[in-house]
Protein backbone atom coordinates (compact mmCIF):
# COMPACT_ATOMS: atom_id res chain seq x y z
CA UNK A 1 0.00 0.00 0.00
CA UNK A 2 1.70 3.50 -1.21
CA UNK A 3 1.59 5.96 1.58
CA UNK A 4 -0.81 8.20 -0.30
CA UNK A 5 -3.44 5.14 -0.27
CA UNK A 6 -3.61 5.24 3.38
CA UNK A 7 -6.93 6.19 4.86
CA UNK A 8 -7.54 9.02 7.39
CA UNK A 9 -10.04 8.74 9.66
CA UNK A 10 -12.88 7.57 7.58
CA UNK A 11 -13.14 4.30 5.19
CA UNK A 12 -13.84 5.18 1.54
CA UNK A 13 -17.19 3.15 2.14
CA UNK A 14 -18.00 5.09 5.45
CA UNK A 15 -17.51 8.58 3.47
CA UNK A 16 -19.72 7.27 0.73
CA UNK A 17 -22.59 6.41 3.19
CA UNK A 18 -22.36 9.79 5.21
CA UNK A 19 -22.36 11.51 1.94
CA UNK A 20 -25.44 9.54 1.04
CA UNK A 21 -23.54 7.71 -1.77
CA UNK A 22 -23.86 4.48 -0.97
CA UNK A 23 -27.63 3.00 0.27
CA UNK A 24 -27.71 1.25 3.31
CA UNK A 25 -30.16 0.55 5.25
CA UNK A 26 -31.19 3.11 8.39
CA UNK A 27 -29.71 0.93 11.06
CA UNK A 28 -26.22 0.30 9.30
CA UNK A 29 -26.02 3.95 8.78
CA UNK A 30 -25.77 4.41 12.91
CA UNK A 31 -24.06 2.15 13.07
CA UNK A 32 -21.86 3.70 10.82
CA UNK A 33 -22.32 6.78 12.64
CA UNK A 34 -21.58 5.14 15.89
CA UNK A 35 -18.39 4.11 14.52
CA UNK A 36 -17.12 7.03 13.48
CA UNK A 37 -17.92 8.86 16.58
CA UNK A 38 -16.05 6.06 18.24
CA UNK A 39 -12.56 6.70 16.16
CA UNK A 40 -13.05 10.68 16.65
CA UNK A 41 -13.11 9.65 20.86
CA UNK A 42 -10.42 7.72 20.58
CA UNK A 43 -8.42 10.24 18.52
CA UNK A 44 -8.64 12.82 20.69
CA UNK A 45 -7.90 10.89 23.82
CA UNK A 46 -5.25 8.74 22.97
CA UNK A 47 -3.22 10.41 20.11
CA UNK A 48 -3.48 13.82 20.51
CA UNK A 49 -1.41 13.61 23.90
CA UNK A 50 1.54 11.90 21.83
CA UNK A 51 1.24 14.23 18.79
CA UNK A 52 1.24 17.31 21.62
CA UNK A 53 5.01 15.73 22.53
CA UNK A 54 6.44 16.59 19.31
CA UNK A 55 7.30 20.30 18.07
CA UNK A 56 4.45 20.77 15.55
CA UNK A 57 2.40 17.56 14.54
CA UNK A 58 -0.43 18.59 16.97
CA UNK A 59 -0.77 21.94 15.16
CA UNK A 60 -0.64 20.39 11.59
CA UNK A 61 -3.48 18.53 12.89
CA UNK A 62 -5.51 21.38 13.80
CA UNK A 63 -4.53 23.19 11.06
CA UNK A 64 -5.75 20.32 8.94
CA UNK A 65 -8.85 20.27 10.36
CA UNK A 66 -9.45 23.74 11.60
CA UNK A 67 -8.11 25.66 8.45
CA UNK A 68 -4.89 27.95 9.88
CA UNK A 69 -5.58 31.13 11.41
CA UNK A 70 -9.21 30.01 12.58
Amino acid sequence: MAEDDRRALLTDDEKAILHGEKDVSDSYYYVVVSRVRSKIQKLTNEDLGALEEHDSLADELRDGICGENE
